[in-house]
């Protein structure tokens, strides 16, 4: 249930702005939304392994959306398709868009984390990306617990500066 409930909260804002591009009922959208994950929670075991949770998410909320459009208005389905096709270049470009800037933070990132100390990196690596605890860390670099509190602090304050520095200069 957990796992459920950090999906939802990872994927709902994306979601909400993503069937906002179809219709400006937000109620709507809103019951669409929770329908999707309904349904998704309830035929899990049925629906099987699911790849690309996001893309199943999106495809899911585009055709609720559509159903709710065909369920209340006289829509033919040439016009369904003429706004499906539409709302899935706007996606695409929308999709495209995130990428390109998850890929300037990714690389913004590596920049900062070369500025680092070797020593800082790697508590940075072994507590965020590897998510060790702090007191396997004190075995792995062989330092006391303190001493690794007070190292990744050092960090985090340097790559904070690092970044203020670049906002700055942008």
């Amino acid at each position: 249930m957990t796992n459920f409930s950090q999906l939802y909260n990872t994927h709902i804002d994306q979601l909400f702005a993503f069937g906002s591009r179809f219709t400006s009922d937000r109620e709507m959208l809103k019951d669409c939304i929770h329908d999707v994950f309904v349904k998704l929670y309830t035929r899990q075991e049925k629906l099987g392994p699911i790849n690309n949770v996001g893309s199943y998410l999106f495809i899911s909320l585009r055709n609720r959306i559509l159903d709710e459009f065909r369920r209340n208005s006289k829509i033919t389905d040439d016009e369904v398709n003429d706004s499906n096709m539409h709302a899935i270049a706007e996606y695409e470009e929308y999709n495209q868009e995130r990428k390109e800037h998850q890929q300037e933070l990714t690389n913004n990132v590596e920049k900062f984390f070369e500025k680092l100390s070797p020593r800082q990196r790697q508590i940075i690596n072994l507590y965020y990306i590897e998510q060790r605890k702090y007191d396997d860390i004190c075995q792995i670099m062989g330092i006391n617990y303190q001493s690794v509190r007070n190292l990744m602090h050092r960090s985090i304050c340097r790559l904070r500066e690092y970044a203020g520095q670049m906002m700055q200069s942008a």
